[in-house]
């Protein structure tokens, strides 16, 4: 790892020199492959997008020579998009900065990467796209500037949002509005900066605030729950930018964040629902359904602290569960980690046909890939077809370089099956695999010395056993 990262900065330290020499296109090449190793990395992302727009001036494209090249695009603009509408959002990040290479200045081109960047979850590499836009555009835009603040906080760089407002006030120095958030994000960015050495004491975002009013009010919003007055004062803006812009995907999650802290469930679903209402938003659709989960687990809890019958309400739940997954597979059939969550869900409940299916295609993805392993293997050995399972449990085993708890899980099912099949000196080899490791795993030791016991009762099976 240490490798990787050493080469990704050196890929960046190259590229910054060749932006210092005017050389574009190799500066260019340089971020591509820092990104190719780290497509996580802001740094590189920032400087690429410089490297953009200085390539792009460079050339000077003539208006024909641009559409051209635009023309060429369309589909690659179409797929980026679709990338991001399957939540697969580093896959449409690559997709967009081909776009961006051609013209890191297009309104279309930046809305596709900002997107897909809010699909990849990384909001800080969304700002510096729309910064980079706004400082090479009309400086008097200040929409630009708002979402470059919106998304500076989101990835909780308040230092870099505070910036953005204060450009907006220096143009608008009266706009309310704008001095309010202003304030709250200057009041987070003292809480970040402070919180280490005021965490845990009592009253301590009020110690970091010269305005106790408002340190109050951050205290309670930080709190563990949001209740009463105070949800309703932290919903207000989000409420007055959905009035203003019903189409305000950020509004609409923020909203229901803060109605999900204060367990409002019902008022955060009544959002989401309207937000997925006619769109195909897989984050969107994701808090959607964890809010209504939350919703029956509330109802469930409640009724197991007065001692009355939820059995009825638990079955429910856990049928809207697996519906819910099912629907959402059928809308994102391509992503992957939804297919795992289903597999997952139906070996769960034993419905070990239809959990193959997804776990098959869900092994592709390389985040998921030795779970549902793992999973396939239970499910093969369930319907008995141990040599099936056995099979996807080696190749697991092999895939795990260290003694994770999964290698155990893996190593412990292998070892279950040769005790089956009757070979107890490959199940003992296996079951001392792991309690060399960790003798507190599962049974793993009563198992261990059961089998020493039968190779001890014959010796010709194996010699000098030790555990």
């Amino acid at each position: 790892m240490a490798g990787v990262e050493q080469r990704v900065q050196n890929f960046i330290a190259r590229g910054k020199q060749s932006l210092e020499c005017s050389k574009s296109k190799l500066a260019l090449e340089m971020f591509k492959q820092a990104l190719a190793l780290a497509p996580k990395s802001i740094e590189a992302r920032k400087n690429l997008r410089a490297a953009q727009i200085l390539a792009f001036k460079q050339e000077a494209p003539s208006k024909t020579s641009l559409a051209f090249k635009k023309l060429k695009l369309f589909f690659t603009a179409s797929k980026a998009s679709s990338l991001t509408k399957k939540g697969k959002g580093l896959e449409a990040m690559d997709e967009a900065e081909k776009l961006l290479e051609v013209d890191p200045l297009d309104p279309k081109y930046i809305d596709i990467a900002v997107k897909a960047a809010e699909a990849a979850s990384l909001p800080e590499a969304a700002a510096v796209t729309i910064e980079a836009a706004y400082a090479c555009g009309d400086a008097s835009d200040r929409s630009l500037l708002e979402k470059v603040a919106t998304y500076y906080i989101l990835a909780k760089k308040y230092e870099k949002a505070r910036d953005a407002y204060k450009k907006i006030l220096a143009a608008s120095p009266s706009d309310q509005r704008i001095l309010q958030l202003l304030k709250n994000t200057e009041a987070q960015l003292t809480i970040a900066s402070g919180w280490e050495q005021n965490a845990g004491k009592q009253g301590g975002t009020r110690d970091l605030l010269a305005n106790p009013e408002q340190a109050a009010q951050l205290d309670k919003q930080n709190a563990a729950q949001l209740v009463g007055d105070d949800v309703d004062l932290a919903a207000k803006e989000y409420l007055q930018r959905l009035d203003a812009n019903p189409s305000d995907m950020n509004a609409s999650r923020a909203l229901a964040r803060i109605y999900l802290k204060a367990k409002r469930f019902q008022e955060a679903i009544k959002v989401l629902e309207k937000a997925t209402a006619g769109t195909s938003d897989p984050e969107l659709d994701k808090m959607l359904s964890g809010a209504k989960l939350s919703a029956f687990d509330a109802i469930i809890e409640e009724r197991k602290k007065r001692n009355e019958d939820y059995a009825t309400i638990q079955a429910e739940r856990d049928q809207f569960e697996l519906d819910d997954l099912m629907s959402r597979v059928e809308r994102y059939p391509n992503d992957m980690h939804l297919r795992y969550e289903l597999g997952s869900l139906q070996v769960k409940y034993e419905y070990y046909d239809e959990a193959i299916k997804h776990l098959q295609i869900a092994q592709k993805s390389p985040k998921d890939r030795l779970e549902a392993l793992y999973l396939l293997a239970k499910c093969f050995i369930a319907k008995g077809q141990r040599d099936l399972g056995v099979m996807q449990l080696e190749t697991a085993k092999d895939a795990i370089p260290t003694m994770t708890d999964l290698k155990k899980r893996v190593i412990y099912q292998l070892a279950l099956c040769a005790e089956d099949s009757g070979n107890d000196k490959k199940a003992y080899e296996l079951y001392k695999e792991i309690y060399s490791n960790d003798v507190t795993f599962e049974d793993v030791e009563g198992r261990l010395m059961t089998v020493k016991k039968i190779l001890d009762m014959n010796p010709k099976r194996t010699e000098n056993l030790e555990v």
